[in-house]
């Protein structure tokens, strides 16, 4: 019995692995492969840390540096005299062991303006890996949606095809009945050639959409892949229309906020170079003619760093800095206005290709009618080849318009998504 049970786990294991591997990959499946491959955003993310990284640097700044110095000095006696040379403060031997530690006191405000900026060039890479995982949402989409419009296109022009070879046969049958003239059957095999052609063409996109697809998580790009196809369900309604300042929510701005800091940084450090900087220093142990552990102190000292010839330096440096602050500010303002357009724009193509996939059905469903009664009345003879012919080309261009209008739509909301900052 215990037997018999882990056989029948096994096989339920191995048949749910196998339909998963069977099972038709939906959008968001291919967005999780792009997500799990190594890629651009998996840069971002090593950016990031190591903007983290800078982090932690910077804040060491603030604390007590230890060090310990150890030492000999010999000075040899005068060539004149003969009689030994004093080392200034102790005598002709010096022997230093010395524990030293040195605090700086921030009183220029350097060590605070690159505290300022590690932070921002973390927030920039923070938001950067946002902006990369969305874009490559985004490219993954469009790839998605291309490779369901291209297999679309083979399917309508295999069955477009189909009809023509099926028309060109009855031609060929009439001609050699003498119901039908020779250029009927011209025509019809002309038109087989060109929807051959077509086919040729659109097994071609089918093809290298699956390559650009399935890059971006493989590299076995020639594997079929089998994809859920959206167009056959229910099409999602376009969503009303929300605020004029949506788009203020896109990963751009807060980029924009976390870099701005950064250069409000660059003015402060600047301008710390024109402050005075203050140290405090503190030794403990040996500064003696003799190595003797009982020669040991310790002494104190207070450092002021004054700048006064580099001054002017320093106040040409603080006016660039402020020069590129404001030139960030007018850039940003130019961003905001083309942030707002790309919103208002793909606004518009929603609601566009939206009406659009409704005109494209009514052409499918008239051209379609239109084919029949070509037909009809080429077969009573009452209707030329060439009406058949043109019917047939236009059926086929209104199929191909109707995905193309699905898929414009798809991609349109995808743009509205990015657009609106979601």
């Amino acid at each position: 019995m215990k037997l018999w049970f882990q056989s029948g786990c096994i096989v339920a294991v191995l048949t749910s692995v196998a339909w998963a591997q069977d099972a038709p990959l939906t959008l968001s499946d291919c967005v999780q492969k792009a997500l799990n491959a190594r890629n651009e955003l998996t840069i971002a993310r090593n950016d990031l840390r190591i903007a983290q990284q800078g982090v932690v640097g910077a804040r060491a700044g603030f604390l007590p540096q230890f060090q310990v110095n150890g030492g000999y000095t010999y000075n040899s006696p005068s060539k004149t005299s003969g009689a030994p040379q004093y080392i200034a403060l102790n005598g002709v031997h010096e022997y230093v062991t010395q524990f030293d530690a040195s605090m700086p006191i921030d009183t220029s405000g350097r060590l605070r303006a690159e505290l300022a900026r590690a932070r921002s060039e973390r927030e920039a890479a923070r938001q950067s890996v946002r902006l990369s995982e969305r874009d490559l949402r985004k490219a993954v989409t469009g790839s998605y949606y291309r490779l369901v419009l291209a297999r679309r296109l083979v399917e309508v022009a295999k069955s477009t095809l189909a009809e023509a070879q099926a028309f060109e046969g009855r031609t060929r049958k009439l001609n050699a009945g003498g119901e039908a003239a020779r250029a009927d059957v011209v025509k019809a095999q002309a038109e087989v050639a060109f929807l051959l052609q077509t086919l040729q063409g659109a097994e071609l996109d089918a093809e290298t959409a699956n390559h650009d697809l399935a890059s971006y998580w493989t590299a076995d790009v020639a594997a079929a892949l089998k994809l859920d196809d959206p167009f056959d369900g229910t099409l999602p309604q376009p969503a009303p229309d929300t605020a004029g300042d949506t788009y203020l929510k896109r990963v751009e701005f807060s980029l924009f906020d976390a870099q701005r800091l950064g250069l409000k940084a660059d003015v402060s450090a600047a301008r710390s170079a024109m402050l005075p900087q203050t140290s405090l220093n503190w030794q403990y142990g040996i500064d003696s003619e003799r190595y003797t552990w009982a020669d040991r102190g310790q002494a104190f000292f207070a450092s002021v760093n004054v700048p006064i010839f580099d001054w002017l330096k320093s106040w040409s440096a603080t006016k660039q800095a402020h020069i590129r602050l404001e030139s960030f500010d007018i850039t940003r303002d130019i961003a905001r206005r083309n942030l707002s357009k790309e919103y208002q724009s793909a606004l518009a193509r929603v609601r566009l290709t939206w009406a659009q996939i409704e005109t494209t059905r009514q052409q499918v469903s008239l051209s379609d009618e239109n084919f029949h009664l070509a037909k009809v009345k080429y077969e009573g003879g009452e209707g030329l080849a060439l009406d058949v012919v043109a019917a047939q080309s236009q059926l086929a261009q209104a199929r191909g318009n109707y995905y193309s209008a699905i898929s414009a739509y798809f991609n349109a909301r995808s743009d509205l998504e990015v657009a609106s900052g979601q």
